[in-house]
């Protein structure tokens, strides 16, 4: 499906290059993509989605937050008449960024409600991010943090994605404390669970997860031997490392009951596709951004057509990349502003104030690599919103 759309060539808006000069940058022939699934997928995909936040709130933005709850909804309906999942509360809805438990929980509980209502995937994260971190005193108060979060989730019958820790992170001095953990709270689960892994990329303070150590080997290896020792408890992985091979090895190293959900938004596409020992499933951040070309690439794998799979797919890898380059963590700003540019969003304003985190020169090449991959679905909405953003910023077009 690769539909021009014309008058192409007539759109074009002034966009700032790194070695400060200002170029005229002509649009490409774009792609259109079914607004909902079409056939069945033979991948379980998740998108993490973000939050959408409510730019009249007479709030302060760093302090408290404010949320749109009905655009945030309505996004998740996007995302499930695609066919995908949603993983919610999760660091792309800006958690541990400006988005408390109690305002997840609020989330969580709206999204499973709207879930149930049309029989949609969702799980949600369970972590320990009440507990400041300074407050953690033993492993005893990290099992109890989770405990709370997972009994709230389970009592409005939420699915549970188990977050990484960052009081754990900080207490956790050996394999041990990592094992303590997880055995006491898996045991208690009432159906199993997704466990992220979560890079110090993605997050500083989740520096040395899983055991205490730097060494990723000693890391996973204190991993797959927790995770197997409880895969009853256990329905699959999300490693977000950034590191293709470490997510190989580890899914040939699992359980066989056990799936693996690639977080890399690096190399998605030929984790997903797999080799002829095994593939990933997904749970992605970028599928945010990009999930309409994610769930048509994802029908054409199902139907037999990897080729396809990778026409589409393939070119949003270099957008992914570019979304998601250090500082990492800061990547929900991109996810946010192609909502903004794609129309889910009348605004480009985010919990936290976290809009401000990549500079003008950023969205700009975030601009160029979306129309590059035919991510812009009015491409014609896209460009004058672009524009608006631009003028912001002292760029006239």
């Amino acid at each position: 499906m690769n539909k021009p759309v014309p008058p192409m060539s007539s759109l074009s808006l002034k966009l700032p290059k790194a070695d400060r000069s200002i170029e005229t940058y002509r649009l490409a022939a774009s792609r259109t993509f079914p607004a909902k699934l079409e056939g069945p997928l033979n991948r379980i995909a998740f998108s993490a989605v973000h939050t959408v936040a409510d730019p009249f709130a007479d709030n302060d933005p760093w302090l408290s937050v404010a949320v749109d709850w009905d655009k945030t909804i309505a996004f998740r309906e996007h995302v499930w008449d695609l066919g995908l999942g949603v993983a919610e509360a999760m660091d792309t809805a800006q958690r541990g960024m400006g988005l408390d438990w109690p305002t997840s929980l609020e989330l969580i509980t709206r999204s499973v409600g709207a879930a149930k209502r049309r029989n949609a995937l969702v799980f949600s994260g369970a972590g320990t991010d009440h507990l400041a971190v300074e407050d953690a005193k033993t492993i005893d108060d990290v099992i109890r943090a989770y405990e709370e979060q997972i009994s709230a989730v389970e009592k409005i019958g939420g699915r549970i994605i188990l977050m990484a820790s960052r009081a754990l992170a900080k207490l956790g001095r050996n394999a041990d404390d990592y094992a303590k953990v997880y055995d006491r709270v898996l045991s208690q689960v009432r159906e199993p669970v997704i466990i992220h892994w979560l890079g110090d990329m993605f997050d500083p303070a989740l520096t040395g997860y899983w055991g205490g150590t730097k060494d990723l080997d000693k890391a996973m290896d204190t991993a797959v031997s927790i995770i197997n020792g409880n895969a009853a408890k256990v329905d699959g992985v999300k490693v977000s490392l950034l590191d293709k091979q470490r997510e190989i090895d580890m899914r040939r190293r699992l359980d066989k009951r056990i799936k693996m959900y690639t977080g890399d938004d690096f190399n998605y596409a030929e984790l997903i596709a797999g080799d002829e020992k095994g593939f990933s499933h997904a749970l992605l951040g970028i599928f945010d951004a990009i999930a309409p070309a994610a769930s048509y690439a994802l029908s054409r794998l199902a139907a037999g057509d990897e080729a396809g799979f990778h026409d589409v797919l393939g070119p949003t890898v270099p957008l992914s990349r570019h979304i998601f380059k250090a500082p990492t963590r800061f990547y929900k700003t991109g996810v946010v502003f192609m909502a903004y540019l794609n129309g889910h969003q009348d605004h480009f304003t985010m919990v936290g104030g976290q809009e401000s985190t990549r500079s003008t020169l950023h969205l700009a090449e975030l601009f160029r690599l979306a129309d590059k991959a035919g991510l812009l679905a009015n491409p014609e909405l896209a460009t004058q919103r672009m524009k608006t953003v631009l003028a912001t910023h002292g760029i006239e077009s």
